[in-house]
């Protein structure tokens, strides 16, 4: 029990105590109310700042082009400074469609050097000032690209002006004021240009163009027209040439602007001349020795992904087709940035669907994002892409093997007994094949004498690689790229010759040899004889017999009897040695391709023979 005294004493101090926080609570109230009367009161000024001062530049854009024409430059730099001061996009979109056309119409007027906007960047005290701006300006025409939609006819009218601005405000050839005793100015004025593209480059100019061009060409018909495209890859261009090709600069152009769907197919059809300025600065040399280094090209494909690499792959096939000259001196590199860009791609190619992957027409089920937007331009993308198969890179790349002739010998051949129930017709058959000519080449047989380590033998190899690779990686136009290797009639018989001629004892015997090697020289020479063996069997799949036994287009029927006496040996040594499948218990793309050119010869033998009796049965094991 408590005394009275401290009952009153409790009482008295818990009152103290809530009456402390009461006046801290009014006291915090108050601080809250001046507070919100603070912004209130600074909003409500704001506005009306705001208000008054959008009143004035309508009060200055409603001047007729007779009052405007006697405006100077300053003026419009005051009230350019005031729009830019208080600039949001939504609201004052149409105040600044005004203020850029001012512009311009200034820029064109003639013989008023007071009228010139660009005349303040001479003013000492108004440079820097106006540097500052014409950048704001600058970047909000970016800001503005990157929401519009050129197939809206409004939307493109003031793409059209906003291009004008960039184009007129990056590059001093259309300056009036460096005419005549002007002249001496231009090097400073074209350091303020870099210095603009420099900063809007930091802004993130190139995503800007990026969009725009996508937005505008990646459709089934584009809606870009002339003059914008022209304008839109000029100002791609500038930067990379001002800044005298940079790595710096190439990185971004390739990856934002060489990867616009189909853009060389565009460019090409538009306009002609933007390919010519292209070409006039070697841009595809450039862009392959900056690819070919290892590192540079796998951060482009990282930044790209699989689906945009395609198509910055197109526009490289389509930009070699068109310089064939420069491809014959940069094979090399050029091979090894593409297949580099494929087997970028084949890490995502899956065999099968699966939660974790998306259909692609190109690529098939694909472990990465698809871009769906992209799916109008696929036609066009697939149709730069058969550049890589068609017959003038063909003739390019495989020029070494192509350039070589067969020996031919003036004795027919002799021609090996067949069984008895065929002798008759077969023996008919090739005596009529082989004295259709006096003129027969020799039968190609594994000789040896080339050096696998030898330039010639690792250019060869690098470009199978390649070949095999876009096998291999864009399964949903396979077909399409057989048919492109197989076109030649001569192509692969010479690349039998070739393999032939591999290895101190052949190259049959240097294949056996691969087989138990895992080197990267053995990996090259065993994709050599993939694609031989790929693109062999599907020219015999589709010649009928009178091609095979009569005409005997590509192959002489001794060299299928040769090719397939091989074949047999090292699918039984693949067998044999449990070199069938992988550690997930897949069947090797190897063997699939050995083991079904191999099959495809002996049904054709089962059909109608053209092998020796026994042939097919082991005889060396």
């Amino acid at each position: 029990m408590f005394t009275v005294s401290q009952t009153s004493r409790a009482w008295f101090i818990d009152r103290a105590r809530q009456a402390r926080e009461e006046r801290l609570v009014q006291k915090e109230r108050e601080r809250a109310a001046v507070e919100i009367q603070a912004h209130v009161r600074s909003f409500l000024c704001r506005s009306r700042l705001q208000r008054e001062i959008r009143r004035e530049i309508d009060e200055f854009f409603k001047a007729d082009d007779a009052e405007f024409s006697k405006k100077s430059a300053l003026c419009i730099f005051k009230i350019a400074r005031k729009l830019l001061f208080l600039f949001r996009i939504k609201e004052d979109n149409e105040r600044f469609e005004k203020l850029c056309r001012y512009i311009l119409s200034s820029m064109d007027a003639e013989n008023e050097p007071k009228v010139w906007y660009v005349s303040l960047a001479l003013s000492k005290d108004l440079t820097l000032l106006w540097i500052k701006q014409i950048k704001h300006i600058l970047w909000c025409c970016c800001e503005f690209l990157e929401q519009l939609k050129p197939e809206i006819l409004q939307d493109s009218r003031l793409i059209t002006l906003y291009l004008t601005m960039l184009v007129t405000f990056t590059d001093t050839s259309t300056w009036k004021i460096l005419r005549g005793k002007g002249e001496s100015l231009r090097p400073a004025m074209n350091h303020i240009c870099a210095n603009i593209m420099g900063h809007l480059n930091q802004r993130g100019f190139y995503s800007v163009l990026q969009v725009l061009l996508t937005r505008g060409l990646a459709r089934p018909r584009p809606c870009l027209s002339k003059g914008t495209l022209t304008a839109t890859f000029s100002l791609a261009l500038r930067p990379v040439i001002a800044a005298q090709f940079s790595d710096n600069l190439i990185r971004p152009f390739l990856i934002h602007v060489m990867s616009v769907p189909a853009l060389v197919t565009h460019l090409s059809t538009v306009t002609p001349e933007r390919l010519a300025v292209l070409e006039s600065h070697d841009m595809l040399r450039k862009f392959i020795t900056f690819l070919r280094n290892e590192d540079r090209c796998r951060d482009v494909c990282e930044s790209l992904e699989g689906c945009h690499t395609l198509c910055l792959m197109g526009n490289l096939l389509h930009l070699g087709a068109l310089s064939p000259s420069v491809l014959e001196e940069e094979t090399d590199g050029f091979v090894s940035l593409l297949t580099q860009m494929l087997c970028y791609c084949q890490k995502y190619v899956s065999q099968k669907k699966s939660n974790l992957t998306h259909w692609h027409p190109v690529l098939g089920w694909f472990s990465q994002s698809v871009d769906y937007g992209l799916n109008e331009s696929m036609p066009l993308i697939t149709k730069q892409l058969q550049f890589l198969w068609g017959v003038p890179l063909i003739r390019i790349f495989f020029s070494d093997i192509l350039s070589k002739k067969l020996l031919e010998n003036q004795e027919p051949a002799h021609v090996q007994p067949a069984s008895p129930q065929n002798v008759l017709p077969v023996k008919n058959l090739l005596k009529r094949a082989f004295q259709k000519s006096a003129s027969v080449r020799n039968i190609l047989r594994p000789v040896g004498g080339k050096r696998v380590d030898s330039a010639e033998v690792q250019k060869v190899c690098n470009i199978c690689v390649l070949y095999q690779t876009s096998l291999t990686t864009l399964t949903q136009i396979r077909l399409q790229i057989l048919t492109g290797l197989t076109y030649l009639d001569d192509l692969l018989p010479k690349l039998w010759a070739f393999i032939c001629e591999l290895g101190p004892h052949g190259g049959l015997k240097l294949f056996l040899e691969c087989l138990s090697n895992d080197t990267e020289e053995s990996k090259q020479l065993l994709a050599m004889l993939m694609l031989f063996c790929d693109c062999s069997r599907h020219l015999i799949t589709i010649l009928d017999d009178i091609e095979v036994y009569e005409e005997q287009i590509s192959f002489k029927l001794e060299e299928l009897v040769t090719i397939s006496s091989f074949l047999n040996s090292f699918v039984f040594k693949m067998i044999w040695d449990g070199i069938v499948e992988n550690a997930k218990g897949e069947t090797l793309e190897l063997f699939q391709s050995v083991h079904g050119w191999l099959m495809v010869l002996y049904e054709r033998d089962c059909r109608r023979r053209f092998a020796p009796e026994d042939h097919w049965l082991g005889q060396d094991l």
